[in-house]
């Protein structure tokens, strides 16, 4: 298969899967090259063995655990392992699957590494062979899957269980989990529409809140975990702009129109399924995903948050959900509503929880692209308080915390706001 197909003379020439596949690979290796640029061989070796041996309850930034280094080179060789996975099983390559592959980098550098990801992956294979389907149907659940990788380590690692029980007990936990999410995921969808991009993340919460209740029956309670790094503003902070640059780059240079086609991509609602490369091209894309993603970076900055593992994976989430749902029009609206419940309610707006709601928040963003951004703003508001109040549901073991949170709310307001809008379109004369 050639690596471009140009339908026309002068036509933007549409990548083949194995050219995408190398976009995010490239950004992959980029998180590779900075990670051996900010530390020497030996620590990033030495980092990399700590974060696969540490317990990846929520919030565990793996560069309080690894350092920098070890961080993003372990973040940048998961998601080339997994790229390389995508190519083995033949999968088609579009937005779905840059927007997972993205949250594989992002959360690579907090919970998801090269050990605790494989028995849940290991389970939707499972699934596929006992549905006699093809495992590319469905190599993007098991990647998002991966939400549900912490209950993995919490278990092999844990002291209360010895590792010759846990290494069992953790596989076929993990192998379970993964069998049953592409099923309930499919159910689960139709409870929020599609309102709510992170439906992975509402499901690892349902299953991680069930799985997190049987083990607290028989005395086995995850222990808290909070490591928080601050003061790299500045060199992630540099970093992070050379990359969103390189990536509104790479777009201008595929098409040179691609800034200004973004208008298409902002005309988008973003309810999913919304395949940004399918619907308008992955040039406009990647400037998309570099604008929205410093349109993250930039709202933490202002806000004196910090910059590191957590952050970046959030923010990392925004970049990859701008190839499938997410734009700049459709994003703000969602991260003011946070903004202003953290100056209504008892929290302070560069809080570390309250910073990764207004990111991951964003998984809101079809809200205020089908509503409005005053809805926008109020599915933020609300969020605020959800994503505070879930986690000791699943013990932090979903690191889509806010995907469960965000689910919550969808399924809520979206049809509230849909009969709203319904009787003041079809009934005008009636009062609400």
């Amino acid at each position: 298969m050639s690596e471009t197909n140009v339908a026309a003379q002068g036509a933007v020439p549409e990548l083949s899967d194995g050219a995408l596949l190398g976009i995010v690979a490239a950004v992959a290796a980029v998180f590779v090259i900075f990670g051996f640029l900010v530390s020497p061989p030996g620590e990033v070796v030495s980092g990399v063995v700590k974060i696969l041996l540490v317990r990846d309850t929520l919030i565990t930034d793996y560069i309080g655990v690894g350092g920098m280094g070890g961080a993003f080179v372990n973040a940048g060789l998961l998601t080339l392992v997994s790229a390389g996975l995508y190519r083995l099983a033949g999968a088609k390559i579009g937005g779905a699957s840059i927007a997972c592959l993205m949250l594989v980098l992002g959360f690579g550098l907090f919970g998801k590494n090269l050990v605790n990801i494989w028995p849940i992956i290991g389970g939707v294979y499972l699934y596929a062979l006992y549905k006699q389907e093809d495992f590319s149907a469905h190599i993007n659940t098991a990647f998002f899957g991966c939400a549900l990788a912490p209950v993995f380590s919490e278990i092999l690692f844990s002291t209360a269980i010895p590792i010759t029980v846990g290494l069992p007990l953790g596989i076929a936990t993990g192998l379970l989990m993964g069998f049953v999410l592409p099923a309930a995921a499919a159910q689960l969808f139709k409870a929020h529409m599609g309102f709510s991009l992170y439906n992975m993340g509402f499901t690892a919460g349902i299953v991680g809140t069930l799985v997190v209740a049987i083990y607290k029956s028989y005395g086995f309670v995850p222990d808290p975990v909070f490591i928080w790094t601050t003061g790299n503003n500045l060199l992630l902070g540099s970093f992070l702009s050379v990359l969103f640059l390189g990536l509104i780059a790479g777009g201008l240079y595929l098409d040179r129109a691609a800034l200004w086609k973004m208008k298409e991509i902002i005309a988008l609602t973003g309810q999913s399924p919304s395949d940004f490369v399918a619907k308008v091209g992955i040039a406009p894309t990647l400037v998309n995903m570099g604008i929205s993603g410093a349109i993250g970076m930039v709202y933490v900055i202002a806000i004196g948050g910090d910059l590191n593992g957590p952050v970046i994976g959030a923010i990392f989430t925004i970049v990859g959900f701008a190839a499938y749902g997410k734009h700049p029009k459709n994003v703000v609206p969602i991260m003011a509503g946070v903004f202003i419940g953290s100056l209504a309610k008892p929290w302070g707006v560069s809080d570390p929880s309250i910073v990764l709601a207004a990111l991951f928040g964003t998984t809101l963003a079809p809200i205020a692209g089908r509503f409005g951004w005053h809805w926008g703003i109020v599915a933020g508001f609300v969020h605020s308080s959800a994503a505070q109040s879930v986690g000791v549901l699943h013990g932090g073991l979903n690191l889509y915390n806010n995907g469960f949170a965000a689910g919550i709310v969808a399924s809520v307001l979206a049809p509230v706001i849909t009969a709203i809008q319904w009787r003041k379109a079809d009934h005008p004369e009636e009062k609400l």
